[in-house]
């Protein structure tokens, strides 16, 4: 495969955003319409960046997700043809299933609604389980009842990505590392460091620059990205096999995140979290990383402000979770009763691109935007990753 840092001059359709939604939508305009010319224009100097390559693995079975939504819906059809296609491909693939575990009485009437949706979805393979065949499925965990997913698996995303872009090359796509789109001209080019790209349509999946681009291109000042960093902890080697699967909480419907929940890697690991602690930068891997432009552009936000004073509680708790591994520890030892502190080690690290409206909601569902000659995808939540291939169709749609 051949990459260069210099786009052309000229090209048919032009796909900023080198992420694993960016390369699917690539490679199905591609695949749509062999004979044009396709460039893909990537920011960074290599492919999958940020959150394609900081992330679980989790393919999503889609019980989550309120019926009728884009994300119900393509959750579902995406986990199943992106199943299909690692199998095709040789990719890494495992069903480990995920038990969301109710561990109070009044969890039972939310996980009540989560089975509702996740039936009216048409998650494969639910089912109710009570506590004995809690420990049947994880002998570690203890709670009152539960749902399991048995469909819910792991990848490598990074890898899928990778693949995705050799489909695109190998049908004549190009793809331009290093290439930033600074802005554009009054004929509507696109402007790189290295030159100007005239193309007759453009399509940004631009994740946590995705805000940023959609305004420089006449696109609504609202939502904005607000990055969320979310942090784990390792379980030791030694004590990884606690868990087989997945094990997750049953999420608080007046908090915006699903909680500390354990997750197995397709490398075998064991994670603990993630957190949610709003970042001092876009890219703020480590903790403390802080970037002028993407502090100003959250505080200076109301819809931040208006988000903090909604879960003021819950803020502080994610920074305390953030800088205390033995209180991250002990919520996740509300599943899993035999974890202790000293079973964990520091983990990895991910940034989130949280689309967040003025009022301090956060938008929930996909979202796609139309301007003149372009298409923005505003918002990519999870399950983004386990959608893509679904949801590529849609953009693909819309470009065509």
């Amino acid at each position: 495969m051949s990459r260069t840092d210099r786009p052309p001059s000229a090209c048919d359709i032009a796909v900023a955003g080198g992420g694993i939604l960016g390369l699917a939508v690539a490679r199905e305009l591609k695949a749509r319409e062999p004979d044009a010319r396709i460039c893909l224009l990537e920011a960074e100097d290599r492919l999958a960046a940020h959150q394609s390559s900081h992330n679980s693995g989790v393919v999503h079975g889609g019980v989550y997700y309120e019926p009728g939504s884009l994300r119900a819906k393509l959750c579902v059809e995406g986990a199943r043809s992106l199943s299909a296609y690692c199998e095709e491909k040789g990719l890494p693939w495992k069903a480990t299933g995920k038990l969301i575990v109710a561990t109070t009485e009044d969890e039972i009437p939310r996980l009540d609604e989560l089975e509702r949706r996740g039936r009216e979805n048409g998650v494969p393979g639910l089912i109710r389980v009570g506590p004995d065949e809690i420990g049947e499925i994880e002998p570690a965990a203890k709670g009152l009842s539960a749902l399991h997913s048995p469909a819910t698996a792991i990848t490598d995303f990074a890898r899928v990505a990778e693949s995705f872009a050799a489909d695109f090359e190998a049908a004549g796509g190009t793809i331009h590392l290093s290439s930033p789109i600074t802005g554009t001209d009054p004929h509507g080019s696109l402007r790189t460091p290295t030159g100007t790209v005239d193309c007759g349509q453009a399509v940004f999946c631009a994740g946590l620059q995705s805000d940023r681009l959609a305004v420089a291109f006449g696109g609504s000042e609202e939502p904005r990205i607000v990055p969320i960093r979310g942090g784990y902890l390792k379980v030791r080697p030694d004590r990884q096999e606690i868990v087989r699967g997945n094990v997750y909480p049953v999420p608080d419907p007046d908090l915006p995140f699903l909680g500390v929940h354990l997750t197995r890697t397709i490398d075998g690991s064991l994670l603990i979290g993630p957190t949610a602690m709003i970042a001092g930068a876009r890219d703020a891997y480590e903790i403390s990383r802080l970037r002028r432009r993407d502090l100003r552009a959250t505080v200076t936000w109301p819809g931040t402000w208006q988000l903090m004073r909604n879960h003021w509680r819950a803020s502080l708790g994610e920074a305390a979770n953030s800088i205390r591994p033995k209180r991250l520890t002990a919520e996740a030892a509300r599943l899993v009763p035999g974890l202790s502190p000293a079973d964990v080690v520091p983990g990895p690290a991910g940034v989130r691109a949280q689309a967040l409206d003025r009022q301090g909601s956060l938008v929930e569902d996909f979202l796609i935007e139309v301007t003149d000659a372009a298409i923005h995808v505003r918002n990519a939540p999870s399950p983004a990753a386990t959608s893509s291939l679904a949801l590529t169709g849609l953009i693909a749609d819309r470009v065509l």
